[in-house]
């Protein structure tokens, strides 16, 4: 008889933080992010010359037509994309963590239709006090309404989908659910849609194509805030992601209150996918893709590292949309189509690679 030798215990893991070329890979994530930033500044229907981008940002004199392009157009619309696309990675992220499930995000789940559903409410059945999201010169008092509105949709949809969750144990069963959730939720905005006058109707279609475009610095007053709320909201509850990926029943062993994580959750990815949806309209596929990304290129679960990788992929993936969907001769296309050319190659790799691990060849 032959004797197998013992298997021995194999060691822990390092922790990723302390992996070699951690730091490397977030200094160059660090400068792709840089690059791409001037290049949103410089691309466009008018093409600015980097050194007059150098020259406007430090003060020095500029030709009076680029800085105006600059300061007024290029900066807020980065800004915008720079933010969004961090608030959406970070929302994917949480959600994913919470359901467990790899093809989880604000958009698949209903998320974004329930704060689109806040805004259609505020903004097409509310009179014209609620129209300030379309018209700039209402000033931040209706950016604020409409903020408000998207954050309480989404919150709504959020619970709705989590506490269906708690009955549906299969991942496919929650994603399904989702889906038809979101189906109501539209139903809801074709009847508002549908008592609205045609201005509104084409004001919010075009709204619904989503873009980074029109943000104006009044209302990124009221946006650099509440992003910055939720981004910390989620880094405070990094603990509470990391403990959730060993199931509920083992993170409640360690002293995780459940129910304190998931409120906590609720209101950091509603706050950031409402904010989103408020001023970019329902943006796709970002929020699935970019924490595979993230883990693609740290090889970790821990969040201490895919929180801030969220933040610096997500910026960089969604500035990178606004410059093709700017490019000059094409026009100004739909965002989530260019949305769509990074983020559904992931979510096919996601597919394919789970049906891999599940049927063996």
């Amino acid at each position: 008889m032959t004797v197998l030798p013992p298997v021995s215990k194999p060691a822990p893991p390092e922790p990723a933080l302390r992996r070699t070329g951690v730091p490397v890979r977030f200094a160059v994530l660090a400068v792709v992010l840089a690059a791409v930033i001037v290049a949103g500044i410089a691309i466009g229907p008018v093409r600015i010359p980097v050194a007059e981008i150098v020259r406007g940002l430090t003060g020095r004199p500029t030709q009076p037509g680029d800085w105006a392009i600059i300061y007024e157009v290029r900066l807020p619309r980065t800004i915008t994309a720079t933010l969004c696309g961090a608030a959406l990675g970070v929302a994917g992220l949480q959600m994913q963590a919470l359901f467990r499930n790899p093809l989880a995000d604000p958009y698949v789940l209903g998320v974004s239709s329930g704060a689109s559903l806040g805004v259609a409410i505020a903004v097409l059945a509310g009179g014209n006090a609620a129209a300030g999201l379309f018209e700039v010169s209402f000033g931040v008092l209706g950016d604020l309404g409409s903020v408000v509105a998207a954050c309480a949709g989404a919150a709504v949809v959020l619970a709705i989908v989590l506490a269906l969750g708690r009955v549906a144990r299969s991942s496919n069963t929650l994603l399904l659910l989702g889906v038809m959730l979101s189906f109501l939720v539209f139903a809801a905005i074709e009847v508002l849609l549908a008592g609205a006058s045609p201005l509104r109707i084409q004001q919010y279609v075009e709204w619904e194509f989503g873009s980074f475009e029109g943000v104006t610095w009044p209302n990124l007053q009221i946006m650099v805030p509440v992003l910055a709320a939720g981004l910390l909201a989620a880094t405070a509850g990094i603990k509470s992601l990391n403990a959730l990926l060993l199931g509920e029943r083992y993170a409640a062993t360690m002293g995780l209150h459940l129910g304190r994580a998931r409120l906590a959750i609720i209101i950091s990815s509603s706050l950031l996918a409402g904010t989103v949806t408020a001023f970019a309209g329902p943006i796709a596929f970002l929020g699935i893709a970019i924490p595979h990304v993230a883990r693609t290129v740290f090889r970790s679960s821990d969040h201490r590292v895919l929180l801030p990788a969220c933040i610096l992929i997500g910026a960089a993936m969604a500035l990178a949309s606004d410059i093709l969907a700017q490019l000059p001769g094409s026009g100004v296309l739909p965002l989530n189509a260019m949305t769509a050319l990074f983020g559904a190659p992931v979510v096919i790799f996601v597919l394919v690679r789970a049906h891999r691990q599940e049927v063996p060849v």
